[in-house]
């Protein structure tokens, strides 16, 4: 039995750092770390940051492949992709750097932060009227883990937090909307946007100049999903209408951003090179060798993807 370590070593830690992490939790497991595959005919495992599938070769006894990545849009729609379950590694309860990183965001456009490090700037001493956090509404739009964890948060701070979805889920701990008919409700309702989708062929520029338009004049976005949910041209003309006040992008397209985009320079824009989280080895080990006695018992990956769904 061995895993297969690809591009993960070159992402987060170094090889001794994965072998040493493993030997602590799982020390029965081989590793192994790419392109040092060995007999191919024992790796059981590929655990992976965006793995060059035209490269790889086939692995005959292959039980399951565990993806780092938060997005698997560039994996679930390759050709040569492996016919074994595919997961995930994500803790269950959230990330507590994406939780911070997203309440941050939010607490800075709910402050008007953006608007007095302006005045500052200027020498002007200026007060803008204050909103209170049950007069101010937020909603997210995905609401797994990396969401909910956030979501309640700032639903402890009393701000009004609602979420929507691809489908109905049942005893959730906000509003939720779902699906396509009840996205314009939800942005209607929306002061601040939290972008924590897939990227999928209907999620793909789902904050553009219609939905724009949907949302109350003077609304905020805050993405972390993924750079391709926004149309920057769109963005840029809803932040200069004033339609939009405030936009916050750690997931842009492409990435690193060229120098020339517009994004750079915008006044209304903070753009962060795609640093919400970083996980340590170890906790992604720890993910790992879950889910690997998951399936030694005949249970099902922590967070498999549905491939046809694409996430």
């Amino acid at each position: 039995m061995a895993l297969l370590i690809v591009n993960l070593d070159k992402f987060i830690g170094n090889a001794d750092a994965w072998r040493d992490a493993f030997e602590e939790q799982l020390p029965e497991l081989e590793i192994r770390i790419w392109p040092n595959a060995g007999e191919l005919g024992d790796i059981e495992y590929l655990a992976f940051m965006h793995p060059d599938f035209d490269i790889l070769p086939p692995f005959p006894n292959l039980k399951a492949m565990l993806s780092r990545a938060a997005g698997v849009d560039d994996i679930v729609n390759h050709p040569k992709l492996p016919q074994a379950p595919l997961g995930k590694l994500e803790p269950s309860g959230g990330d507590p750097m994406m939780t911070e990183y997203v309440v941050m965001h939010v607490l800075r456009f709910h402050r008007d932060m953006p608007a007095y490090q302006a005045y500052q700037a200027k020498r002007e001493w200026h007060r803008a009227p204050i909103m209170r956090p049950e007069q101010r509404r937020v909603g997210f739009l995905g609401y797994g883990m990396m969401a909910k964890a956030p979501a309640l948060v700032l639903k402890s701070l009393d701000f009004n937090v609602s979420a929507w979805v691809r489908t109905p889920k049942e005893d959730a701990e906000v509003p939720i909307f779902h699906g396509p008919d009840q996205l314009e409700p939800f942005l209607r309702q929306t002061d601040i946007a939290v972008c924590l989708l897939p990227l999928t062929q209907e999620t793909e520029g789902i904050f553009c100049a219609r939905t724009f338009a949907m949302m109350p004049k003077g609304a905020m976005l805050v993405n972390v999903g993924r750079g391709k949910h926004v149309v920057d041209e769109d963005l840029i003309e809803a932040l200069d209408s004033g339609q939009l006040s405030y936009a916050a992008l750690d997931a842009l397209w492409p990435e690193p951003l060229p120098t020339e985009s517009p994004l750079w320079a915008h006044p209304k824009i903070t753009g962060m090179p795609h640093v919400a989280r970083r996980p340590t080895v170890a906790g992604l080990v720890t993910e790992i060798a879950t889910n690997i006695r998951r399936l030694a018992a005949g249970e099902s990956l922590l967070q498999e993807i549905d491939i046809a769904a694409g996430y």
